[in-house]
């Protein structure tokens, strides 16, 4: 195996399946690939913001992924960050592309906390060009 692709949005889903998967790849010596999807937001406020306040939105998705990736700690050091401006799920499937395993939480930043499985836990598990690993939330752990 020589590349591991997991999600990460913040949610503690994520920040599980981060450490799964860096555990994993230093178990199969596999790069890791840290994704985070940002979309820009959708409002009729932002009509006069200047242009470049995209940029900041890009550098701030930027400075998220890194502090979540600086978190999980010094076996992290190696992991590539990438950010991809879009939807989650095509992200994720995008860059996993040519991965050997794709790690996601079960649930992350959606408002339906009850559900088993997100939205984009099921995409990715439905269309993923290879085998996924869906990281189960902390409380499900004990169901």
């Amino acid at each position: 195996m020589s590349l591991i692709v997991v999600g990460v949005d913040g949610s503690e889903a994520s920040k599980r399946a981060l450490s799964w998967a860096i555990e994993e790849g230093r178990l199969r010596q596999a790069k890791v690939r840290a994704v985070h999807a940002w979309q820009y937001p959708v409002s009729d406020a932002w009509a006069g913001v200047p242009v470049n306040i995209y940029d900041v939105l890009e550098e701030s998705a930027k400075a998220q992924l890194a502090a979540i990736v600086a978190e999980a700690g010094a076996d992290a050091e190696g992991v590539e960050q990438v950010v991809v401006l879009g939807a989650a799920a095509p992200g994720l499937l995008d860059a996993s592309r040519d991965a050997d395993l794709l790690v996601v939480g079960s649930r992350g930043l959606g408002g339906f906390k009850g559900l088993l499985i997100g939205s984009v836990s099921q995409q990715c598990v439905h269309h993923a060009p290879c085998p996924v690993v869906v990281i189960p939330h902390a409380g499900d752990a004990d169901s």
